[in-house]
């Protein structure tokens, strides 16, 4: 993690880096940090101050477990949940799991002496294979289904189902990229031996980033705001588990600090929570996921500052930033701070302080230090993506959606390159101190080395932000078993009541005729689409092998007979899958239905517009 006070000026020694780059391409991450420097040491006070701690022995341990949403491996109690979670884990992630949960019980054996869960008692192994045993995994993808044996992750690319991400080039030498296949799963121990560079260079030529080719499945993409909060929030609990084993697979610590969280201030619009700022703006306006303020300043460099040249990069006025940061903190909710009076630099300035002061970061940084290791040791930037995609994967919404803005902002200013003259490693430079320094009281020199690796990640964020706002599907496939596992414990449960037990034979003998009745007319692959929004609002659909997600979208639209002055809702609606083995889920227009109904048959489909 960098501090204030570990990042001084380019006079100090870069080559302890092993991520290393000449000190001339530097030159703008150094000035920035000089900058940021200048302007703190008015803008923060010890309450806004967030530090790192060590932490005790076990803590980190435990603190892993409830946050994978295992809490239950620590109380000893048994909720459906959390074995849920762990019937759903594939080889690697177990083994990620039952390593952390190894050290968490001998430590708290050796500090309370007291009966703890042995590990045994859960992933139920014998004393004589105290490890997972290697044995062939056959990868699961978001249909639920399993394929026949290990699936080749990175191909050539020869077919049309794809999306393109990444710098300008050959598309013959674009690599295909898949979410099929667990990512700690499809790490190869040869492989993982050839990525260790003693001496790595990062270029700084943003031609140098390879290009991704994103390969759509017959189950289409799953974007994040395509999913319900539930089922989000197991994707990050098997987030956390997956990040783990990815990192313990590739044979590198996943370091954690302990953070102390700065308690921020309850007025204003700067040094405010997220969360605080987010519920003073959804009583202005409902829905509202980004904070106002932040919206307001991104619109405002959008609509004038794209062509500015050095925007990000040259700074405004100190004083003049120092009052209008007053001054919206005093009349933002008012309504009467005057926009047109701010400057592009002022507000380039405005938002990059905005950025800075939040009490918790975008980012969790945390785990900054696991990233930079990530990217002095392992060269391939697949791999640093896969880490970097299960972080986004990580992060809280509100955090989640607010680093989605900036980076569509940013890549907004890459764009528009040639007029500003701010490149994508120009841009990275700059906004990387800003995103990833510690406004903590300690410092250390060493610190120095991560400032390279801090404006590649950033680059990687800008770059590649597409792929990572994509739920890989093999998360959404285990959040599918974790959804039928929790149904079939509630089942069981159930018929332990003997009460509910007796209305429910009752219930089955009242309607077992006409159920079978209605079942036998109901014909194999027909589904009924329900559009409340729509003057027909229902309709029995046989599917096919072709059939798609935008064919009955475009069917309803026509019977309908939708004018062209409701043709902007037609756009903004979509096919939600809700229910079944899934919370609620909006699927790709490309999607294949029949594959999506063999999946979780007892689904309803319904039409409504998507989430803003």
């Amino acid at each position: 993690m960098l501090s204030n006070e570990s990042l001084q000026s380019p006079l100090f020694n870069r080559s302890i880096s092993q991520v290393s780059m000449d000190s001339t391409s530097m030159e703008d991450f150094w000035c920035e940090v000089e900058s940021i420097k200048e302007s703190s040491e008015h803008e923060l006070d010890d309450q806004s101050l967030m530090e790192v701690k060590p932490a005790e022995d076990g803590e980190l341990e435990a603190q892993w477990l409830q946050e994978a949403g295992l809490s239950t491996l620590i109380s000893g109690d048994k909720e459906d949940d959390g074995q849920a979670l762990l019937s759903t884990l594939t080889r690697t992630q177990a083994a990620a799991v039952q390593k952390r949960y190894n050290t968490y019980t001998q430590t708290m054996r050796k500090k309370n002496k007291h009966s703890v869960r042995d590990v045994r008692d859960i992933f139920g192994i014998n004393d004589s294979s105290p490890t997972f045993e290697p044995i062939p995994v056959s990868p699961v993808p978001s249909n639920g289904m399993q394929l026949p044996g290990k699936m080749q992750v990175w191909k050539s690319v020869n077919s049309n189902n794809f999306l393109d991400h990444g710098c300008k080039g050959n598309p013959s030498i674009a690599e295909e990229l898949s979410f099929e296949v667990s990512f700690s799963e499809s790490i190869v121990v040869d492989d993982k031996k050839k990525e260790y560079q003693k001496n790595q260079r990062i270029k700084k030529d943003d031609s140098a980033l390879p290009k991704f080719i994103v390969w759509k499945s017959r189950f289409g993409l799953t974007e994040v705001g395509d999913m319900s909060p539930e089922d989000m929030k197991k994707i990050r609990y098997l987030s956390l588990i997956e990040l783990t084993a990815f990192y313990d697979a590739l044979g590198i610590e996943l370091k954690r600090d302990r953070i102390v969280r700065a308690k921020g201030r309850e007025s204003g619009v700067f040094a405010v929570p997220l969360t605080v700022l987010l519920d003073n703006d959804q009583k202005k306006v409902q829905g509202t996921k980004v904070p106002l303020v932040f919206q307001k300043l991104l619109l405002k460099l959008e609509e004038t500052g794209l062509h500015t040249e050095g925007i990000l990069r040259v700074p405004g006025s100190a004083s003049r930033v120092k009052n209008l940061r007053q001054e919206l903190d005093a009349k933002f909710y008012e309504d009467t701070f005057n926009w047109e009076q701010v400057r592009n630099n002022d507000a380039a300035g405005l938002l990059k302080m905005f950025i800075r002061e939040l009490p918790s970061p975008f980012f969790p940084v945390e785990y900054l230090p696991a990233f930079i290791s990530l990217v002095e040791k392992i060269s391939k930037i697949k791999l640093q993506l896969q880490a970097l995609h299960l972080l986004i994967m990580l992060l809280p919404d509100a955090n989640r959606d607010i680093a989605k803005a900036l980076l569509q902002f940013l890549k907004k200013v890459v764009a528009n390159e040639e007029k500003n003259k701010m490149s994508l490693w120009n841009v990275s430079m700059i906004i990387a101190p800003n995103l990833f320094i510690c406004k903590g009281k300690s410092a250390n020199q060493a610190e120095m080395k991560a400032a390279v690796s801090t404006a590649h990640i950033v680059r990687l964020l800008i770059r590649y932000q597409d792929i990572l706002w994509t739920v890989p599907s093999f998360l959404i496939s285990q959040v599918r078993k974790m959804n039928e596992a929790a149904m079939t414990n509630n089942k069981k449960q159930l018929m332990f009541d003997k009460s509910v037990r007796k209305l429910l034979r009752r219930k089955t003998m009242e309607r077992e005729r006409p159920e079978r009745r209605d079942q036998c007319d109901v014909p194999e692959g027909v589904i009924r689409v329900y559009a409340p929004l729509h003057s027909k609002f229902s309709m029995a659909i046989q599917l096919n092998s072709r059939t798609k997600a935008k064919d009955i979208l475009a069917r309803f639209h026509c019977e309908n007979s939708i004018g062209s002055s409701d043709s902007l809702k037609i756009q903004s609606q979509g096919l939600y899958e809700i229910g079944g083995n899934i919370g609620e889920h909006c699927l790709d227009p490309d999607t294949y239905m029949l594959d999506v109904y063999h999946v979780n048959p007892h689904a309803e489909w319904i039409i409504k517009p998507k989430a803003s």
